[in-house]
């Protein structure tokens, strides 16, 4: 009978095309990583991978079998989760968070989820989005905290919420009166998220015109950064007004009136659909009501 551990191999290899990450993620060592799949595939009678120096891809042999694995690993998820009471759940999480989630309320998760799966490890990772999606669909991320940015089919979203982006200046600071103009921001630093965020572009799109000087918008994927630059008068900020909450209540920060309509943030929690049905989407449920429901209240 075919060992199901070595399918385990098999499909991990298949899915991250590296025997060593394999290794590292099913916790074993890589010679035995390729003593099982070579084991498997003397039993099934013909190759299941092509390896071409550090080249991995599946024969054909392999690609029916790849499917297979996938719907045995579900089932073994789904039928453990259905049996298994929360506090025996054992095993690492590897999550990646964005910043903002961190500065709001990822202390209330981590606390729920300890409640609910006390023998569970949580590796954290905090990162900008591009990065975190992208380790993601690598497999060494099992769940992102992190903006609504992708429309990939392999990754499931469940919406967590909405963070409405303000223009923050120092209470310190002159910016001439209210609400300030496409002129009156193109004279003043501007501090935001890195390129290609949705800030960024729309702030690009509304102030660079052609033949003109750009406007000076500094980027940075550190929010606690920007913040600090804007005490310290840099410029203002183009960031989600609860972020900086301490700040505005103590009078340090401001919120200024712009003619300029910033784009909303949207957050999710991602994970690979083929994850669904385990621990990983009850944690993502879990991250929806504490960023949801119970934050509001």
């Amino acid at each position: 009978m075919t060992d199901f551990r070595s399918l385990e191999c098999f499909y991990w290899v298949a899915r991250l095309q590296s025997f060593s990450r394999t290794a590292e993620r099913l916790n074993t060592t890589q010679p035995a990583i390729s003593q099982r799949v070579s084991a498997l595939e003397h039993e099934l009678g013909g190759k299941l991978l092509d390896r071409n120096g550090r080249s991995i891809s599946l024969t054909p042999r392999g690609l029916v079998l790849v499917e297979y694995c996938e719907r045995m690993l579900d089932l073994r998820t789904e039928m453990l989760t259905a049996v298994t009471a929360p506090q025996a759940v054992r095993g690492t999480v590897r999550l990646g968070v964005s910043e903002t989630i961190v500065r709001l309320w990822l202390n209330a998760f981590l606390e729920r989820v300890h409640a609910l799966y006390p023998n569970l490890v949580i590796d954290l990772s905090v990162d900008v989005t591009p990065v975190m999606l992208e380790q993601l669909l690598r497999g060494d991320l099992d769940l992102c905290l992190c903006l609504s940015l992708t429309e990939d089919v392999r990754i499931a979203n469940l919406p967590l919420f909405t963070a409405p982006l303000v223009f923050l200046a120092s209470t310190e600071m002159e910016i001439g009166p209210e609400p300030l103009g496409i002129e009156a921001l193109r004279a003043v630093p501007i501090i935001t998220y890195p390129k290609a965020t949705s800030p960024y572009t729309t702030l690009m799109r509304a102030l660079h015109r052609a033949g003109e000087t750009r406007p000076r918008v500094y980027t940075n994927s550190s929010l606690a950064s920007m913040i600090r630059m804007t005490l310290d008068r840099i410029g203002i900020c183009a960031i989600p007004e609860e972020v900086a909450r301490t700040e505005i209540e103590e009078g340090k920060l401001r919120v200024i009136r712009t003619v300029l309509e910033l784009p909303e943030h949207r957050f999710s929690a991602c994970y690979l659909h083929r994850t669904s049905a385990g621990v990983v989407e009850h944690l993502a449920m879990l991250a929806q009501k504490v960023g949801g429901s119970d934050r509001q209240s």
